[in-house]
């Protein structure tokens, strides 16, 4: 008996559709048709992730819920929701594998853009000024990566590649870490931020990690630093980073999340010198979508033929645990 399959989408649906309506009975739903065709369904395939109408139309009786649903991002913070997470039957996938690098490459662009100050040449040319000016050097800068997993781990691969200090901020203290070298713990986090010339955050947003970065860690940051987020906007007090902008304690600040996207227009974030923001693209690329299909079937035709799926997050921790070094 095939499964139904439930796709949501907005916009555009994903690539390969004959592929995928091969393996199930699909359906394709919008937001606002969700809570019509969800119920019943067998599996749910989340093409759109940032939204709340997967927790509104998730059905009340849990016989009716999907028995797998797979998030096409590598967050799931929008899926922890407790008439999901608290069913034992629903298994929750994400798309890992897919944004790793191309984040990495993102945040060594931004780290060069800060350095650089790209943004400032961007804006003589406009101008027509002929400025010459010095800028900052990123060999032998400290960089604190914040969060271990696999595209945390990637980032400090590629920074280590270009000359670069890496130490990282986890779960689990370590000091013999492949990638990071020291991971530190919550005891000697705040130490390592006064000695970081760059605090790159690739965390997912749980009930540990939200507002993780508020004022006291701002302050607790090496003056002049510059802070990088390009994991979760719930991550930050954004409130609190203005202030510390304001006042000059920060050097500046590339945001690629936020936690209300799009960011809204009034917010003194888009003004504010030395700050760049990005609208949530740091791990998208051209090819990124029929990247994620090719996880998402390579993970159908497990579920067809009884082997374990891919990428199965723990959905009391909000990631996917395999590895202890990412903890």
């Amino acid at each position: 008996m095939r499964d139904r399959l439930v796709v949501l989408y907005r916009g555009n649906r994903p690539p390969a559709t004959a592929h995928i309506e091969r393996l199930a009975d699909t359906v394709y739903a919008t937001e606002e048709e969700l809570p019509y065709l969800l119920p019943g369904a067998d599996v749910l395939l989340a093409w759109v992730t940032i939204t709340p109408a997967i927790r509104e139309a998730w059905p009340d009786d849990p016989e009716k819920a999907p028995r797998w649903v797979h998030a096409s991002s590598a967050g799931v913070d929008s899926f922890l929701f407790p008439t999901l997470v608290g069913n034992p039957g629903v298994v929750l996938t994400n798309a890992r594998g897919v944004y790793e690098q191309p984040t990495a490459e993102y945040v060594l662009g931004l780290i060069l853009a800060l350095a650089k100050d790209f943004p400032g040449s961007w804006e003589h040319q406009r101008r027509r000024e002929w400025r010459p000016r010095p800028s900052d050097g990123i060999t032998g800068c400290t960089v604190l990566v914040w969060g271990t997993g696999p595209i945390g781990r990637t980032i400090a691969r590629l920074l280590r590649a270009v000359g670069m200090r890496v130490c990282g901020a986890g779960r689990k203290a370590r000091t013999d870490d492949p990638d990071f070298g020291t991971v530190h713990g919550v005891r000697t986090v705040r130490s390592a931020l006064t000695e970081a010339d760059y605090v790159v955050l690739a965390a997912p947003l749980t009930q540990d990690t939200r507002g993780m970065v508020d004022a006291s860690v701002l302050a607790a940051m090496k003056p002049g630093a510059r802070l990088i987020n390009v994991g979760r906007g719930g991550l930050v007090d954004e409130e609190a980073l203005v202030d510390h902008l304001a006042a000059g304690r920060l050097a500046g600040a590339a945001l690629d999340v936020f936690a209300q996207e799009p960011l809204p227009a009034e917010s003194p974030l888009w003004n504010m010198p030395g700050v760049m923001i990005s609208p949530h693209t740091a791990g998208e690329t051209i090819s990124e979508r029929e990247a994620l299909v090719e996880v998402f079937l390579d993970n159908f035709a497990r579920r067809i033929e009884g082997r374990p799926l891919r990428n199965v997050v723990d959905k009391r921790r909000g990631y996917v645990v395999d590895d202890t070094r990412s903890a």
